[in-house]
């Protein structure tokens, strides 16, 4: 077996990818020597503490002037931003790679959208806190957080007035999946969650027993007067629920179509560690089948992936962090801002022939203020091409302002390597004929890879 090409392809799942720099100095590891480390460089959670104030509990006058209204919201915009930014530098920059490649998994599979930042921060350093803990400890933690029990409206559930939106989602979208219940499990899983909420005086989790329904339930076959945490309890005692995680972690590791033997490996690992995640991923990154040819530079990275492997890359520092937002809005994710409860579908959704065209476009855009250079003798389309990004170089350079730190970069690279050699480094998927003429022909080290990273191959992990 390619040791470099496992490591590559484990770097690339586990975390964002690996710079030539640590690819040289660990191609003598092992894959067990290379899972130990990445889960010992994840062993603390480092905390986004970026946002100390919680705006939903200031004291708001009754009657509130329209200039205070407008500057909570700006107040608000404020915050969402920052938060923003904070996450976006923390996944650039962090050595805890695994930790933060699952708190993506974690922050979508739990999507959330609400107008508060602070309990947004909470819940991602939840997900973040348990990314590598124990699933049902996280469960729990993300169901009693406010951001959740607010996004799902189970601060509305009351006894003799269920709201059913949290129950429902709790089996589709967290756990079982759809089809392994029914809508009485619903209506009394919803019952026992009653009085599920959080104070909004000082935004802390409290159980409220005077609006909770005390009676009996029978929720998936068994019947008692069950509480939410009995619920959670039966949820993870069906299998199924192993193997839903299972499916979803097998699609975001390892292939975006499921295998159902792999995926049975997985569910029974997971279940006989009572849900332990961290034997989970081990057993995943250890198995012959991860590093199978099927199983590399298959997936589609998300944008947030794609923007995070560049900025390790490259050593991006960027003078004004709003562009970054622009960014994952025009390639259709905005970290906090999944489009449902369902989250982001991923996979083969990321791409469509307008983001396919943004995506090839941002990493010149950044590393060369927009400029791709053409090799060979450029037809009379491709110098009208080339003269007009000349032309706008200046106007990218001031609305961008990315700094690549390119000296770093090639420094790190053999002078005795080849450019066909920095392709096969710097894709996943293997090189084609149409590659391998580009790069050999390009000028410059510079030119090469910036030429790489602006191909559909790129997208590929």
């Amino acid at each position: 077996m390619n040791n470099a090409r496992n490591l590559k392809h484990l770097y690339a799942r586990a975390g964002f990818g690996i710079r030539f720099e640590d690819l040289q100095d660990r191609e003598d590891w092992s894959v067990n020597k290379a899972v130990r480390k990445l889960f010992r460089a994840s062993e603390h959670s480092e905390p986004i503490t970026v946002l100390t104030e919680n705006i939903d509990l200031r004291p708001h006058p009754k009657d509130m002037a329209d200039d205070q209204k407008k500057q909570i919201q700006e107040d608000r915009n404020k915050q969402e931003k920052a938060l923003n930014e904070a996450w976006l530098k923390q996944l650039g920059e962090t050595d805890a790679q695994l930790r933060e490649k699952m708190t993506l998994f974690w922050n979508n599979h739990f999507a959330c959208n609400i107008g508060n930042a602070f309990y947004e921060q909470q819940l991602n350093n939840i997900q973040r806190d348990n990314a590598l803990g124990n699933f049902k400890t996280l469960l729990l933690q993300v169901s009693q957080s406010p951001a959740m029990l607010q996004f799902l409206n189970n601060q509305q559930n009351q006894k003799g007035h269920p709201n059913e939106n949290f129950a429902r989602e709790l089996m589709e979208l967290f756990t079982l999946g759809r089809g392994h219940y029914t809508e009485q499990d619903i209506k009394e899983s919803a019952r026992s969650f009653t009085g599920w909420a959080f104070d909004g005086k000082t935004g802390v989790y409290t159980f409220r027993p005077k609006v909770h329904d005390d009676c009996v339930k029978t929720f998936l076959g068994k019947t008692g007067p069950f509480f939410g945490e009995d619920i959670i309890d039966i949820i993870l005692e069906n299998k199924q629920t192993s193997v839903f995680i299972s499916t979803k972690l097998y699609r975001y590791l390892v292939n975006d179509v499921p295998d159902a033997d792999h995926i049975g490996q997985m569910a029974d690992v997971f279940y006989k560690s009572k849900y332990e995640i961290r034997p989970l991923l081990e057993f995943v990154f250890h198995a012959d089948w991860f590093y199978d040819d099927k199983n590399i530079g298959n997936l589609v990275k998300s944008p947030v992936e794609l923007l995070t492997g560049l900025n390790r890359q490259f050593y991006i520092s960027y003078q004004n962090p709003d562009v970054l937002m622009q960014f994952q809005r025009t390639l259709d994710q905005v970290l906090f801002r999944p489009p449902n409860v369902a989250g982001w579908p991923g996979g083969r959704n990321w791409i469509d022939s307008s983001t396919l065209m943004y995506r090839m476009k941002i990493p010149s855009t950044i590393l060369n203020a927009g400029l791709i250079d053409f090799n060979g003798k450029a037809d009379p389309e491709d110098e009208a091409y080339l003269a007009s990004q000349r032309k706008q170089q200046l106007n990218v350079i001031k609305r961008v302002q990315a700094t690549p730190d390119w000296d770093k970069f090639l420094k790190e690279l053999p002078t005795d390597m080849t450019k066909e050699q920095i392709a096969e480094f710097m894709l996943e998927a293997p090189l084609n004929r149409t590659i391998i003429d580009e790069v050999n022909n390009a000028p410059d080290m510079k030119t090469t890879v910036i030429q790489i990273v602006s191909t559909p191959e790129y997208q590929l992990c």
